[in-house]
């Protein structure tokens, strides 16, 4: 029996570009492809308006970016002109304005809120509210962020569910590092040790610098890699423990999977936000084995001795060791690396994604039929 087709709205009040943002056209895509009906509503100038018309996904623009009576206006008069099965918000100002304008039609789409984002939550009654009375469901982009809005808001467990971004797999895959070396540039014999990081703040090597050089062999090189990086204070600090002449330092290279595929292994901060929790899952994607930080608020990714490495926070003697027995074991990256990919395919793919989230979308509107 064939799954009935939905008509869905996503909402996005946010200008700018990033995971986020991209997430929203990759499920709009994704639900499209299984034959249901998506548009989008953001704001005129808006970077995702632009995006989503060149993927042929129909956009209205709404004056949604700021929480006032012209947006809420303007959303309760396109909402009550469309019948939609599901309005799927994402940032804080559209969410509050979609949610209000749905709760005063007399026939309204269920609404769905994923939260991006894993900085903590205001623990307001305003905040709360949106979470546990204005949503039908909540999504989170990882079980940290979900775990929290449960902690803060006793948010219903029943009613929301973590779904990490999928990954495009086709894209995302392992390679022969000596092509992706040379494809690069890099030198075919030597190994090359990766540090990675997409978040601001987050991405001081000095504690990696400090290991490598306590280790005091010359058999490989270091490549620092990511957005989040403060390109002089990282100069600064591989010159002053003599690394600069074997590091490569790339900030946001258009394409990251060469360079995946030419390190023997990564090393990354805990991740702490969707950003770096989508880096793992890619590095993860590619084949990748890792080493990253024991973190109280990290998103538990890796398995120890499975999928990757985990060493203490801030030890630099147990990262230089676990360095080292990578550098001189190349079956355990082997083997690692063959793991974290069998662990993306099973867990990280895009159909994984789709398949969540429709199932979501089918009980909602399941019970908005049943009681219609």
């Amino acid at each position: 029996m064939s799954k009935p087709s939905l008509r869905i709205v996503q909402t996005e009040s946010s200008c700018g570009w990033g995971n986020q943002e991209a997430r929203i056209l990759i499920e709009s895509l994704g639900m499209q492809s299984r034959g249901h009906s998506v548009e989008l509503v953001c704001c005129a100038e808006s970077v995702i308006a632009t995006r989503a018309r060149d993927y042929g996904i129909p956009v209205t623009t709404l004056p949604i970016r700021r929480r006032n009576f012209q947006g809420l206006a303007s959303a309760r008069l396109w909402l009550s002109k469309r019948d939609f099965d599901i309005v799927h918000t994402h940032s804080s100002s559209d969410s509050w304005l979609m949610t209000l304008a749905c709760k005063a039609l007399i026939k309204r789409p269920k609404i769905v809120r994923t939260r991006h984002v894993g900085a903590p939550t205001k623990c307001k009654a305003t905040s709360k509210w949106i979470y546990t009375k204005g949503a039908d469901f909540v999504v989170t982009t990882s079980h940290t962020i979900r775990n929290s809005l449960i902690s803060s808001y006793g948010l219903n467990q029943s009613c929301s569910t973590a779904i990490p971004t999928g990954i495009d797999l086709n894209h995302f895959k392992p390679d022969d590092q000596t092509h992706a070396r040379a494809l690069l540039g890099f030198p075919v014999e030597r190994k090359l040790v990766g540090f990675l990081s997409e978040s601001q703040g987050q991405a001081d090597p000095e504690i990696l610098c400090e290991a490598i050089t306590s280790l005091n062999r010359d058999d490989f090189d270091l490549l620092i890699l990511g957005s989040g990086l403060d390109r002089a204070a990282i100069e600064k600090c591989v010159s002053s423990f003599e690394l600069k002449a074997r590091t490569y330092l790339i900030e946001s290279p258009d394409n990251i999977v060469p360079y995946l595929n030419a390190l023997n292994f990564a090393v990354l901060p805990a991740c702490r936000k969707e950003g770096e929790q989508q880096l793992f899952r890619q590095i993860m994607s590619c084949g990748v084995p890792m080493i990253s930080s024991l973190d109280d608020q990290s998103e538990p990714i890796l398995t120890d001795g499975k999928t990757g490495r985990l060493v203490f926070q801030e030890d630099t003697g147990n990262l230089a060791n676990v360095i080292s027995e990578l550098l001189d074991d190349a079956n355990q990256c082997k083997r690692l690396g063959a793991n974290a990919r069998q662990t993306a395919c099973e867990q990280f793919s895009l159909k994984t994604m789709f398949d969540h989230i429709e199932e979501i979308y089918q009980q909602l509107t399941f019970s908005r039929r049943a009681a219609a």
